[in-house]
């Protein structure tokens, strides 16, 4: 039997190192993100003691890193292989992955603008979770308090959501320190301080409400996100759109370079 290749049936090498380019980008980024990932775990010697991991009943930031890595690193990987070795398997793994993430995204920005009381909900419970967690873990530390130093915030609907915390707490049996103050990033910043008053915090919350104003910010961070959004539209569109072209332009560059392929293999057949 004697096999043919038709002149106009071929892979375009223009759309197969394009996408091999735009797949060695995210590859890259995944190593990065992994890298950093693990050796935050192995600063917090979680990688020597994995029950530390379920221990912490809040949001262990490194986790969601790892999970970016994780993702990125498998579809940058399938896409380069994919690409290089002409592979239709990886491809379509790529792209109907890229589908996946694409539509789930756009499901959950519908359903978040439809049912915006059950996710104002989940994000103050979520939000609470991390309270009780904020001295269990210092990358979920630093995240809580870079949102509320950013946002001008403290706590989920206020101040008194540090009660939940055992060292924020105001009960009686508390021996902490810290007891019924807040963390120093809910502390209203002094431009005249150089140094970072880490225990501005206190027992703020000792005093009477009508005090907290000239010390703490007394906005809930629900609060000033709702309020951020609304004056931010514009910024979050654009992120949502520039994400959304990007992953358009991946599918259209590995749906191309699959019908290229597989004209070539039918070409090839006759």
């Amino acid at each position: 039997m004697h096999y043919y290749r038709y002149s106009n049936a071929e892979v375009s090498c223009w759309y197969k190192y394009l996408l091999f380019s735009y797949n060695i980008v995210f590859w890259l980024a995944g190593v990065a993100f992994l890298a950093a990932g693990l050796w935050a775990w192995s600063e917090k010697g979680v990688l020597s003691d994995l029950t530390k991991v379920t221990g912490l009943h809040g949001l262990d930031p490194v986790v969601l890193v790892l999970m970016v890595g994780i993702v990125m690193f498998t579809l940058g990987f399938a896409g380069c292989v994919g690409a290089l070795r002409e592979n239709i398997c990886l491809l379509k793994f790529f792209c109907g992955a890229i589908v996946f993430i694409f539509l789930l995204e756009l499901a959950v920005a519908v359903l978040a603008f439809l049912f915006q009381d059950w996710v104002r909900d989940r994000i103050k419970e979520f939000f609470e979770n991390n309270i009780k967690s904020y001295r269990d873990d210092i990358d979920l530390q630093n995240l809580i308090d870079s949102l509320q130093k950013i946002n001008h915030c403290c706590g989920a609907q206020g101040p008194d959501d540090w009660d939940l915390n055992i060292y924020f707490n105001c009960s009686s049996e508390s021996k902490s320190r810290e007891k019924c103050g807040v963390p120093f990033s809910c502390c209203i910043p002094d431009p005249a301080q150089k140094v970072v008053n880490t225990q501005c915090g206190y027992d703020v919350r000792k005093k009477s409400k009508s005090q907290w104003d000239d010390q703490i910010f007394v906005k809930g961070c629900i609060l000033a996100l709702e309020a951020w959004l609304p004056r931010n539209i514009y910024i979050v569109a654009g992120v949502f759109i520039a994400i959304s072209l990007l992953q358009i332009f991946g599918i259209f560059l590995a749906r191309t370079l699959i019908f290229d392929i597989e004209a070539v293999k039918a070409g090839n057949a006759f």
